[in-house]
């Protein structure tokens, strides 16, 4: 008999399976891509479905999150994801090598009701199949534990179930619309998009060594949200369980919503999205269950539409208080995307973490100061049928103070990965999906890159 992980696993790739060959039958024309890359659904008073990042954030108007749209029994569909294969080498005494894969797929189904829209979600990733459970080698990342120890030096994989959930958004007047959201799976209203949702590092497979400072609550099993918004202007509250998933990837970790959190969103023009949030969360930790965590959120998300292409950039800022001491992180990064061709992605991030965090309880409690540079580029060698598959390289230099020298062999050790990365192809409303000549009076007009 197949157990409940084979089970789990087998609905995932059947669903990724599914959204794959929705792609492909959806491209087989050109016209049917022509009407797909015009495909604009608004929200309620008139805000752009493209807006919406991870859970209930939102990204700024210009940018876009490769995804493909179509109608089905009165449904609006959407499908997007990504999916990479690489090797990941991390130098050092503390360093690892990794042949694995990072994935994930997600469907919305959106649909009138009773005056307002209703959004259904999953998303779902194999990363637990793909880098086994104590994830891929990161240097000087932190966050959650296997077989009763802290994970340090690697990324945990995400879980099967990342997003299942439903949002309801009405209008109230013609200024101001409310928004609830209710997840088995999904995220509070706290940080910014999470970091394979935003613009500016979504074909960037690796997560930031500040993830747990910043949008790591975007996997939470036990969400409900609350909020009214503008066309420019959101205010949110969210009661959730914040405790982080565990080391079985396959199921639903769910407990009693023991935390809370706010966020103020602003989006003033259509380039800029501007968050700040609080959070309290009651036991985060399985490690230490009575020890709460208060994390404080702001992040500047910033975005400019190119004809075949576009450029985000991010600056997140997020800091813990745990057990009365603070630490700080702060990250910047950016992506462009150039045209067909080619991507280019970096990011530069200041993290404080503990010697319990890094495992080094042997060093006293001091936080030390780290940091981190990369940047990593794409090169596209396939595109079809609505999707497009890229080569690329990421190289990596991880600071860290004297006194870590000795523990990593080096102030400056580095990593590198190589990878290959598939991905549905970027559209704007009103852009060709494959070029056509120059002056060809059949080219379809390529539209402003304001959606106001």
């Amino acid at each position: 008999m197949l157990s409940t992980y084979q089970v789990a696993a087998a609905a995932a790739l059947g669903v990724l399976l599914l959204s794959a060959s929705t792609l492909r039958s959806q491209d087989h024309d050109h016209a049917g891509m022509a009407m797909d890359s015009q495909h604009i659904m608004m929200t309620p008073l008139e805000i752009p479905m493209d807006r919406m990042g991870s859970g209930t954030t939102w990204i700024p108007d210009e940018t876009v999150v490769p995804s493909r749209h179509f109608d089905a029994f009165g449904w609006d569909l959407t499908t997007h994801g990504f999916g990479f294969v690489q090797y990941n080498h991390q130098s050092g005494p503390r360093g690892d090598s990794q042949f694995g894969s990072l994935n994930w797929g997600m469907l919305m189904a959106s649909h009138r009701l009773a005056g307002g829209l209703l959004q259904l979600r999953t998303m779902l990733s194999l990363d637990a199949a793909g880098v086994t459970e104590r994830g891929y080698p990161l240097l000087l990342q932190t966050g959650e534990a296997v077989d009763g120890e802290r994970l340090f030096d690697r990324q945990h994989p995400h879980d099967l179930f990342m997003e299942l959930s439903a949002l309801y958004l009405r209008r109230l007047s013609s200024r101001v619309g409310m928004q609830l959201y209710g997840a088995i799976s999904g995220e509070p209203a706290l940080g910014p998009s999470a970091f394979m949702h935003r613009p500016s590092a979504m074909d960037d497979p690796v997560a930031p060594i500040g993830h747990h400072w910043q949008d790591a609550t975007h996997i939470t099993f036990g969400v409900l949200t609350a909020g009214l918004f503008g066309q420019r202007w959101k205010v949110e509250g969210s009661l959730f369980n914040s405790r982080e998933p565990d080391q079985e990837r396959w199921d639903f970790d769910l407990r009693k919503l023991d935390s809370y959190s706010g966020r103020l969103t602003l989006n003033p023009s259509a380039a800029w999205s501007l968050t700040a949030g609080y959070g309290y969360l009651k036991s985060p930790e399985a490690l230490e269950p009575d020890e709460p965590i208060k994390r404080i959120s702001a992040s500047a998300l910033w975005g400019r539409a190119r004809q075949n292409g576009q450029i985000g950039a991010a600056v997140v800022y997020g800091a813990n208080v745990h057990g009365g001491t603070s630490t700080h992180s702060v990250l910047a990064e950016t992506e462009a995307v150039f045209d067909r061709s080619h991507t280019l992605f970096g990011r530069v991030e200041f993290v404080q973490k503990s010697p319990d965090d890094l495992g080094l309880e042997d060093l006293g409690d001091e936080a030390f100061n780290i940091g981190a540079f990369s940047l990593g580029a794409i090169r596209e060698v396939i595109r079809g049928n609505g999707v497009t598959m890229g080569v690329g390289v990421r190289a990596s230099v991880s600071l860290i103070p004297r006194s870590l020298e000795p523990t990593y062999g080096s102030r400056t050790p580095v990593g590198a990965l190589v990878f290959v990365r598939v991905r549905p192809l970027h559209f704007k409303p009103g852009m060709p999906t494959e070029p056509a000549p120059a002056n060809s009076p059949t080219s379809p007009p390529v539209a402003p890159p304001h959606r106001h």
